[in-house]
C-alpha cells in the first residue's frame, strides 16, 4: 500500500487562503479600502501638478498625453463623476440580485452543499470589489472639482479623472465576466464538473515525501486521549505533517479518532495517544491547533464529500417534484469518473511515518465498499422506476469491473450492487420484457 494515494492529506493548513476562499467578506472590504486610498492618492498628485504647475508658469499641462484623457470636461467633469458614482451603486445592487438569484437557484434546484461554489468564485468576489472601489472612488473625488460653470475657471483633477474612467471601464469588463460566469454556475453540468475536478485535484499524488503505509494491527492501549475544547463541528483538515512532527518530537503515536468530515460535539475525543504517557496540555494544545473545525465539510481532505454532492443532485433530479433522470444520468458520469479513481488507490486505515520509518499517526478514512455504497445506494433507491438510471448504473458497474482488477474485497461490493439492482428494477419492473430493457447497459441511458 505504498501508493500515492491521497497525500495531499500531508501538506500544511493553508488557513488563511481557505479564510480569503470562503469569506465574501474581505476581498470586497478590501475594495472599499483601495477606493478611498487611490482616490486620496490621485488628488495628492493633481494638487502637486497644480503646485508646479503655479510655480512653473512655462510647464504646459496639455502637453503630457496621459493628462489630456479628462481635458475636455472642463466644467462637465463634476456631472460625469455624479453620474458614474450612481452607475456604480446601481451595478452593485444588480450584482448583489444576481448573486441572490444564483443562490437560490442552486439551493433549490442542485443541491445546498454546492452554494460553497458561489462563495468561493473569485469573479464575484472581485467584480464586487472593484464595483466598491469604483463607487467610493468618484464619491471622494467629486469634492475636487470648483463649482463653476465657466470652463476656463475649472479646475479638474486630471489624474483622478483618468484613473476613474480607467476603473469604469474595468467595472463594465468585470461586469460582463461577471455575468457569464454567473450562467455557467446555474447550468448543472458545469456544476458536476467542478464538483468532479475538485475531487479529482483533492485526490492526486503529488511528489516526495514518503506515501501512507498500511498501519499495523494494534498500537496498544492509549495512555491518554485528546478531546475537543472548542465549539462543536465539522472536522475538516488534519495537517498530517504536523501532526507526524509533533509525535516524533514527543515520541508518541497517535490515532486520529474521527474521520475527516465527520461531525464533533464538544469534548468529543479528537486523539488517542499511545506511548510512554499521558499527553500534557502542551502537547494537546499542539494537537488540537494542527486539525481545523468548521461549519460544513469541505473538499480540502474528505475523500466521500465529491461523491456525496453528485449524489444529492441526482436524488434531487429523481424526485417527483422534478423528474428529471437526465440530469441524474450526467452525475452518475461524474460518479463512475470519481469510482474509477479510487479504485486504483489504497483507502481505509493508513499509517504515517516519520523519517526514521515508526509509525507516528493512525488515521481512519472511507473504505471501497462504503465509497460504493454512498455513490450507488441512494440513487437506486429513487431510480430504480426509471429505466434510463437502471441502464446507466448497470453500465457503470461493467466499466468498473476492469478498474478494480482481481481484487476480491474490490469486486464484492460491485457484486452487491449488482444484485441490489436486479432486485430493485425486478421490484419496481413486473413485465420481464420490460426488466430485461431496464437491466441491459447503456452509457447514455436511453438514448
Amino acid at each position: 500500500m505504498a501508493d500515492h494515494a491521497l497525500r495531499r492529506r500531508r501538506g500544511r493548513c493553508p488557513r488563511l487562503r481557505k479564510r480569503l476562499r470562503e469569506s465574501f467578506l474581505i476581498v470586497p472590504l478590501l475594495g472599499i479600502a483601495v477606493g478611498w486610498v487611490t482616490a486620496s492618492l490621485a488628488v495628492w498628485t493633481d494638487e502637486l501638478i497644480y503646485e508646479l504647475n503655479a510655480r512653473w508658469g512655462s510647464v504646459d499641462l496639455q502637453d503630457l498625453w496621459y493628462l489630456r484623457v479628462a481635458e475636455d470636461f472642463g466644467a462637465a467633469a463634476k456631472i460625469a463623476m455624479g453620474t458614474m458614482s450612481s452607475a456604480m451603486l446601481t451595478f452593485i445592487g444588480v450584482v448583489f440580485s444576481i448573486t441572490l438569484v444564483a443562490l437560490q437557484m442552486a439551493a433549490g434546484q442542485l443541491s445546498p452543499r454546492v452554494l460553497r461554489l458561489y462563495v468561493e468564485s473569485w469573479v464575484a468576489k472581485v467584480t464586487l470589489a472593484v464595483f466598491l472601489c469604483t463607487f467610493l472612488y468618484t464619491l471622494r473625488l467629486q469634492k475636487e472639482y470648483t463649482a463653476t460653470d465657466d470652463p476656463d475657471l475649472a479646475v479638474v483633477p486630471y489624474v483622478g479623472s483618468s484613473l476613474a474612467m480607467t476603473l469604469v471601464v474595468i467595472s463594465l469588463v468585470l461586469f460582463v465576466v461577471y455575468v457569464h460566469a454567473t450562467i455557467r454556475m446555474m447550468r448543472v453540468t458545469h456544476v458536476m464538473d467542478r464538483v468532479t475536478k475538485e475531487a479529482l485535484w483533492m485526490l492526486r499524488a503529488p511528489s516526495g515525501g514518503p506515501a501512507p503505509q498500511e498501519p499495523p494491527a494494534t498500537v496498544g492501549a492509549p495512555l491518554g486521549v485528546v478531546r475537543l475544547a472548542g465549539p462543536p463541528g465539522v472536522l475538516q483538515v488534519a495537517d498530517i505533517e504536523a501532526l507526524v512532527a509533533t509525535a516524533a518530537e514527543d515520541g508518541v503515536t497517535l490515532r486520529l479518532v474521527p474521520r475527516i468530515g465527520e461531525y464533533l460535539a464538544s469534548g468529543a475525543p479528537l486523539f488517542e495517544v499511545h506511548g510512554s504517557g499521558a499527553p500534557g496540555p502542551d502537547l494537546a494544545r499542539r494537537l488540537r491547533r494542527a486539525v481545523e473545525v468548521g461549519g460544513e465539510r469541505t473538499m480540502e481532505q474528505d475523500v466521500g464529500y465529491g461523491l456525496r454532492q453528485l449524489v444529492d443532485i441526482a436524488v434531487r433530479a429523481l424526485s417527483p417534484a422534478v423528474n428529471d433522470p437526465t440530469t441524474a444520468v450526467q452525475a452518475l458520469d461524474r460518479i463512475e469518473v470519481l469510482l474509477a479513481r479510487l479504485a486504483r488507490h489504497p483507502l481505509g486505515r493508513h499509517a504515517h511515518t516519520d523519517a526514521a520509518g515508526a509509525v507516528r499517526l493512525v488515521e481512519s478514512g472511507p473504505t471501497w465498499a462504503e465509497l460504493v455504497d454512498l455513490a450507488l445506494t441512494e440513487i437506486l433507491l429513487y431510480g430504480a422506476g426509471s429505466p434510463q438510471v437502471t441502464r446507466r448504473v448497470a453500465a457503470l458497474l461493467d466499466a468498473l469491473g476492469p478498474a478494480v482488477g482481481p481484487d476480491a474485497s474490490r469486486r464484492e461490493p460491485l457484486d452487491r450492487q449488482r444484485a441490489r439492482l436486479e432486485r430493485a428494477v425486478h421490484a419496481a419492473t413486473p413485465a420481464a420484457a420490460a426488466r430485461h430493457h431496464s437491466l441491459t447497459p447503456d452509457r447514455r441511458g436511453v438514448g
